[in-house]
């Protein structure tokens, strides 16, 4: 059996075989969520810290990087199309094919701050769960945990590994008052399309203290949202539930020329979302969303990598949106990027399965489960979708979050930013208490759909 030695830690290749799960490692030689506390033997990345971020003078509504507490660093060194062969070793396929297709695309690479904490109780969750999470005996559906925290700390499948993504600690509910989806021109062509809306999550998974899934309802999320802009998509609506342990999610979407809403059983996985020219997948949305059922899903290994990491450019609601959102890219610093240990995950489309994307994988950062980089391959094996999810650490949870992210489209020269607030005036707000029609079940039904929309 074929071993992959990272940092003290032994993945087994096709094999299977688990790693002992041992509750004691999470404290000592790993930090309180699985990734391992010790930094890299260069130096380059440090050692673990539970800091908690300051938030002394913050508010919501102030900018977030100017009560960062490494808001002075400095760019370290740049990547671009003719130097990085001599960092092939930090980068991934995706971000190569980046640099060589796009050759004003730059890697802006600071110093590494492993600045995703945990509150005290996800911590403990997290120790209970090593003996009691389970996954289905489909191998994709997730059966018990305690919540809230991360089921799978310990992770032996891919499955676990992305499990242990969706249940991040984000709170109860995260809130747009007004965020943006911009899809980037076709060749030739400069009309951007730039799609503004208000949206609500609720994780019932987030009440703080400690509970069984069971206790809680499996959802994984509940989420509504509603376009304000552009005029042919003004007033559409759409209510949805992603639960933990079925492919039969509700989707309920509202036409306002038909006026009236109409539930969507097969707007899920590889359907192109609404509006976006084909550009955007429902299972693309924030990295990856949606059930695991399509896929089978391996651990790789781990790795050393230059992820987006304190991006708080990619937030910034008084920046200019011209300023940040380039005709290719991103600007490089609202992207900003920093060495972490990630897990590499591969999803695989199963036997009898059916996705426009057949093969994907995920990078998930170690301290904080989140999703910073993927990539798709078409039917053809050939790299197709390349996406960055931009990490900042959130100071009402006291962890790290990805909302923001861009996808872009090799072979097409174009595109999606989305979950953004550049631009938008008012930042995004993560909630730790209920608060609110929106952060209850009932608000996300057909029947309150069709009762706030326009018609």
């Amino acid at each position: 059996m074929r071993r992959l030695i990272l940092g003290g830690l032994w993945l087994a290749g096709a094999s299977g075989a688990a790693m002992a799960a041992d509750a004691t490692q999470l404290g000592t030689t790993l930090t309180p969520l699985g990734a391992e506390m010790a930094g890299s033997k260069d130096g380059r990345i440090p050692a673990w810290k539970n800091e908690v971020q300051s938030t002394d003078g913050w508010a919501w509504g102030k900018p977030r990087k100017e009560f960062w507490k490494y808001k002075n660093d400095a760019s370290q060194y740049t990547i671009n199309a003719a130097n990085m062969a001599q960092h092939a070793d930090v980068l991934t396929p995706g971000q190569m094919a980046l640099l060589k297709q796009n050759p004003g695309f730059q890697m802006d690479v600071y110093p590494t701050r492993r600045s995703c904490g945990v509150p005290d109780f996800v911590a403990d969750n997290t120790r209970k769960n090593v003996a009691s999470a389970k996954m289905g005996a489909d191998g994709w559906s997730l059966k018990a945990a305690v919540v809230p925290g991360i089921p799978f700390p310990l992770p032996t499948t891919g499955a676990q590994a992305m499990m242990n993504m969706k249940l991040r600690y984000r709170g109860v509910g995260v809130e747009y008052q007004n965020g943006y989806t911009m899809v980037s021109p076709r060749r030739g062509s400069e009309d951007w399309i730039t799609a503004g809306y208000e949206q609500n999550y609720f994780f019932p998974t987030g009440k703080k203290g400690s509970f069984n899934l069971s206790d809680v309802g499996n959802v994984e999320y509940y989420t509504y949202f509603t376009y304000k802009s552009p005029a042919a998509l003004a007033g559409q609506a759409l209510a949805a539930n992603i639960l933990f342990d079925s492919s039969s999610n509700e989707t309920f979407y509202y036409f306002p020329g038909q006026r009236r809403v109409r539930r969507l059983p097969a707007y899920a996985y590889d359907a192109p979302q609404i509006g976006f020219e084909n550009q955007y997948l429902l299972d693309e949305t924030a990295m990856f969303t949606g059930t695991l059922d399509r896929f089978d899903w391996k651990i790789v290994g781990k790795k050393e990598v230059l992820v987006p990491y304190n991006a708080f450019g990619a937030y910034d609601f008084k920046a200019k949106i011209s300023d940040v959102v380039g005709r290719n890219a991103l600007a490089a610093s609202a992207r900003r990027y920093e060495l972490h240990r990630v897990w590499v995950v591969e999803a695989t489309v199963k036997q009898g399965a059916r996705h426009v994307s057949p093969k994907r994988t995920y990078y998930l950062d170690e301290d904080s489960w989140n999703a910073v980089l993927a990539e798709d391959y078409d039917v053809q094996g050939a790299l197709w979708k390349v996406r960055e999810g931009y990490l900042v650490p959130v100071y009402e949870t006291g962890t790290c979050d990805v909302l923001a992210f861009s996808q872009y489209n090799l072979p097409e020269g174009r595109y999606v930013f989305d979950f953004t607030t550049v631009g938008a005036g008012t930042d995004v707000k993560w909630l730790t208490e209920s608060r609110g029609e929106r952060t209850k079940a009932s608000f996300f039904t057909s029947e309150n759909l069709r009762a706030i929309s326009d018609r």
